[in-house]
């Protein structure tokens, strides 16, 4: 399974893909196990399941990408792949969307399923299978700004953009690009050899790391020719 995690003030939520969301607190201590968020006392229509968890920088909001939609005044328990929900401001327990909070949601239209989102700077850049959104935080009373960056330059997977001094690099399905405001795709001289390689069954493996003492950007993937399944090649 892939995991996510972030840090909501000292504490920590915790997601699976595809499954549940949880919530580790520091103040209990590093012997207790973190425990499901929608089952905490106060917990209001929490994400049961979700993609990816992330924490807003501006306003503290808890955002979750792919949640279960709310249906009859209740959260489904199966994950809408293009649904992005989000908590109210310094409150991972409150998620229902009220005039007197700013809770709320969202659903993209761009693409099939959310693949994986990354904080950057004043921003929540989030990818689908075939685009790249932008989430900015704008305040009451739609508290998200969330616009269309491009279509065209999906993820390959989850772990699959990293961020770095300058920008943000990623890998999609068959090239690789640069965002700073815009997005720019990455001259490679050997992209044709690396995508011709790549086990597609495999992608949501692929995953991306700085090396910033060389300022370097490293994308690991697994290889056809090896046949193994796992990582076994990477692009610098």
């Amino acid at each position: 399974r892939l995991w996510t995690h972030d840090n909501y003030g000292e504490d920590l939520i915790i997601g699976a893909r595809n499954g549940g969301i949880f919530k580790w607190t520091e103040n209990n201590g590093v012997t207790t196990r973190a425990v499901e968020l929608s089952g905490i006392t106060g917990a209001n229509l929490v994400p049961t399941v979700g993609l990816q968890v992330i924490t807003s920088e501006v306003d503290r909001h808890l955002i979750v990408l792919g949640a279960d939609p709310i249906t009859s005044g209740a959260r489904t328990g199966a994950v809408d792949p293009m649904l992005i929900a989000f908590s109210d401001s310094e409150n991972a327990l409150e998620f229902e969307p009220l005039n007197t909070n700013a809770a709320g949601d969202v659903r993209l239209s761009s693409g099939s399923l959310i693949v994986g989102g990354l904080k950057s700077r004043q921003e929540v850049l989030v990818w689908t299978d075939t685009s790249l959104y932008s989430m900015a935080f704008i305040g009451p009373p739609l508290t998200f700004a969330v616009n269309l960056i491009n279509e065209g330059a999906g993820l390959i997977g989850p772990k699959a953009a990293a961020n770095a001094p300058n920008g943000v690099f990623f890998m999609s399905k068959n090239a690789f690009y640069f965002y700073n405001g815009s997005v720019q795709k990455l001259p490679c001289s050997v992209q044709d050899y690396v995508f011709s390689d790549l086990e597609v069954s495999q992608a949501y493996k692929c995953h991306v790391a700085t090396n910033t003492e060389f300022s370097e950007i490293w994308f690991f993937y697994p290889s056809i020719a090896d046949g193994t399944g796992e990582i076994s090649r990477y692009v610098i």
